[in-house]
């Protein structure tokens, strides 16, 4: 079964069908995992520098109504704060309509479409960031399974000789060994990047509840201003 060849494409291909089994998972896994590190990036470096950049018009100091009309222009791609803004607005303005309408109703309305802006918006930007996390704690213990199974099969083979060689138990050990190797290589990228990503995903929540308290602030000086102009 096993040959002196010590290579690690060798080691591979001799190695046992449950633990080629078990590479092949750990493979496929890293693959996903790093086309999610590398998608997962481009998505939280493009929300953090749409943030900032609209959050730069939103306090220039411009009409919030002009503001509202530009974004509304581009709502099939609004994406985080502007997203926010829009929603909550367009929702303000709506109530707003109302002849006798409750200021803080206004308000709360408003706060509410927000918040359902900022709940879709997290959906987004935390898409995928389980498997990262299952990928991480779950790697090392598949290898580990793979570890156990080509020691099991390199100290069978002992069983079947009278003479014990380091020949024939080394493929074995050196084949389950690749194994754990290939679980942490999988798993170590994976938890580095879902405790980054995480972390950077939740600076962006902390980043929109400021930005949908500010706004309904803004909202509530408005409608008390429109409530004493009757």
């Amino acid at each position: 079964m096993h040959t002196s060849d010590l290579s690690f494409i060798a080691l591979i291909a001799n190695a046992s069908v449950v633990v080629q089994l078990v590479m092949a998972i750990l493979v496929l896994a890293s693959v996903l995992s790093w086309t999610i590190i590398f998608d997962r990036s481009r998505v939280l470096k493009k929300a953090q520098r749409e943030a900032e950049e609209f959050e730069n018009r939103f306090w220039s100091g411009g009409d919030l109504g002009d503001l509202y009309r530009a974004v509304d222009r581009e709502r099939e791609a609004l994406r985080g704060s502007s997203a926010i803004f829009h929603a909550g607005f367009r929702e303000f303005a709506r109530l707003r309509e109302n002849a006798g309408a409750d200021p803080m109703a206004l308000v709360e309305g408003a706060r509410r479409a927000m918040r359902v802006a900022l709940s879709r918006e997290m959906d987004t930007l935390e898409h995928h960031l389980p498997f990262l996390a299952t990928v991480g704690s779950t790697s090392p213990y598949i290898g580990l399974f793979g570890t156990v199974w080509g020691i099991m099969n390199a100290f069978q083979a002992l069983g079947n000789v009278k003479q014990a060689t380091l020949n024939l138990v080394a493929p074995g050990i050196a084949e389950a060994l690749i194994a754990t190797a290939m679980g942490l290589f999988a798993a170590i990228p994976a938890v580095v990047a879902y405790n980054r990503y995480a972390n950077a995903v939740q600076r962006l929540e902390n980043r929109y509840d400021d930005f949908v308290e500010e706004f309904s602030n803004i909202l509530q000086r408005q409608a008390h201003s429109r409530t004493r102009k009757r």
